[in-house]
């Protein structure tokens, strides 16, 4: 049996494959059973080579470049197949060895300092807008949203996910809150409507910087809520309250430390901070998806629970409430995925044909690693005194509802997009 027959053998104790490869007879491989079945052609007979050295990345890269192509079903049945039958809950031989060639030599110069920091960000969040309007909800939230419901719609959970943050910061009106990656400003947006609160957002992202701004601008709030162009590890401030969502990911392993260091200094003493991030079950790994790493988000990092804790315990901040989010974000991914796949023939126009299998690729993977891999997200507040909040969590419930509410009534800036978007649709439509 060939080296990738023996790999498939592994990985699929259900389910099966049939693979067609130039030159050789077609070989169904796996355990079959009650699994699905999916037909997969290599287009040369190096592909099964590269995945066999390095799984998670060989696979990657031959989709993206065309030479692995499923005959009958998409890049995301594939992975529900092999990783749906290798969970991480389930610790099978088929975990390890798809972790195979995954521990290589760790990235050089891996340490997150400021220039290279910048140039992180700028390789994702400054592709063109029209790629992400394309797949995000109408206020641009490029992190998992929080589903109450399944079967809600993007734009409510995503909705929710903010009332549901808002609610967990205790907010009172005229506070100054920092927001740590502001993204594209809807976040601190969405603070100052329901809370009255000043919001300074900063970001690395020159792009986003300039879509936020605008925002606040065409929603005549920029007294309140302004934008910056800086790293938080150059600010000299004090705030009452701090927010960063989806972030975190980005700091790197080797400076947790620094990062909960400088929010307490940046904190008032009684002030609060929610933080949320994608992390990972189990323990720490310094080995991050090759494939997310040099494709997508290079330099990431998710981190465990125990370093988190770790770290904002050595700077003295108390985890005063605690929340994991095991699939939001693969519902999330879910609804991104189709509607990314629903303008597939847009973004090729934008891009290239091996850019639209990047992305399927990456939002793929996403799903299945929140649905049996490794990730989840953590929500968590953090605390300098022990009295900042009251005592039990009820505050929080009544502030939730009362923001979704506030958030769903139609903010200047959003009914203004939608006489715009009236405007250029034809008569009648």
């Amino acid at each position: 049996m060939s080296l990738i027959g023996r790999l498939v053998n592994t990985l699929l104790p259900t389910g099966s494959i049939t693979l067609l490869q130039p030159g050789k007879p077609p070989e169904t491989l796996g355990g079959g059973g009650k699994g699905k079945h999916l037909t997969v052609r290599f287009t040369d007979n190096k592909v099964g080579f590269s995945i066999a050295r390095n799984p998670r990345l060989g696979f990657g890269e031959a989709y993206m470049d065309g030479r692995l192509v499923i005959e009958d079903g998409t890049i995301l049945d594939l992975m529900e197949l092999v990783v749906g039958t290798n969970r991480w809950e389930d610790a099978g031989q088929g975990r390890k060895r798809m972790s195979a060639g995954k521990r290589t030599l760790k990235r050089l110069f891996s340490t997150n300092n400021l220039v290279r920091a910048r140039r992180n960000v700028a390789h994702h969040y400054d592709l063109k807008d029209e790629l992400y309007e394309l797949f995000l909800d109408d206020d641009k939230q490029y992190s998992c949203a929080y589903f109450t419901d399944p079967g809600n719609s993007l734009e409510q959970a995503q909705l929710d996910k903010k009332a549901h943050i808002a609610a967990k910061l205790a907010l009172e009106p005229g506070q100054r809150v920092l927001d740590i990656g502001c993204g594209w400003g809807g976040m601190a947006l969405f603070l100052h409507k329901v809370a009255k609160v000043d919001v300074l957002g900063v970001t690395l992202s020159e792009h986003q910087l300039k879509i936020a701004r605008q925002r606040a601008d065409a929603a005549g709030v920029s007294d309140h809520v302004k934008f910056e162009l800086i790293d938080y590890r150059n600010i000299d401030d004090r705030f009452d309250r701090i927010v960063s969502v989806g972030m975190f990911e980005h700091v790197g392993g080797d400076h947790y430390d620094e990062f909960f260091a400088k929010c307490r200094d940046l904190l008032k003493p009684d002030g609060v901070m929610l933080l949320h991030t994608i992390g990972r079950l189990g323990g720490p790994s310094k080995t991050p998806d090759p494939f997310t790493d040099k494709y997508i988000f290079p330099g990431y990092h998710l981190p465990a629970l125990s370093e988190m804790s770790a770290a904002s315990e050595n700077a003295r901040l108390i985890a005063s409430d605690f929340e994991m989010l095991r699939l939001h974000y693969a519902y999330t991914l879910r609804e991104w995925l189709k509607r990314f796949d629903a303008q597939r023939d847009a973004v090729v126009k934008m891009y290239d044909e091996r850019f639209v299998r990047m992305w399927e690729y990456y939002l793929a993977g996403g799903i299945v690693m929140f649905e049996s891999g490794s990730a989840c997200n953590y929500q968590v507040q953090y605390i300098r005194d022990r009295r900042a909040v009251p005592i039990t969590r009820d505050y929080m419930v009544d502030a939730e509802e009362r923001y979704r509410r506030l958030g769903a009534e139609a903010s200047p800036a959003k009914r203004g997009r939608a006489r715009a978007k009236r405007a250029l649709e034809p008569s009648g439509a």
